[in-house]
């Protein structure tokens, strides 16, 4: 077990390593994350209609 200088010595060795990402790089992910989400709400957007279409088929049938 460190003592707490150790510990505070390990902490900010780790922490001199982190790379922050620029402004160019945040931008580009931010853009993905939306664009991913709004083809995942696409996607499942487009999968409700088509299990809610086959059950209406079904139930009708049936009843």
């Amino acid at each position: 077990m460190t003592n707490p200088a150790q510990f505070i010595s390990q902490v900010r060795a780790e922490a001199a390593k982190i790379v922050w990402p620029g402004r160019r790089e945040v931008v580009t992910t931010t853009i993905m994350v939306f664009v991913m989400a709004g083809l995942f709400s696409l996607f499942f957007f487009l999968v409700d209609l088509l299990i809610r279409w086959g059950v209406t088929t079904v139930l009708t049938a049936v009843g």
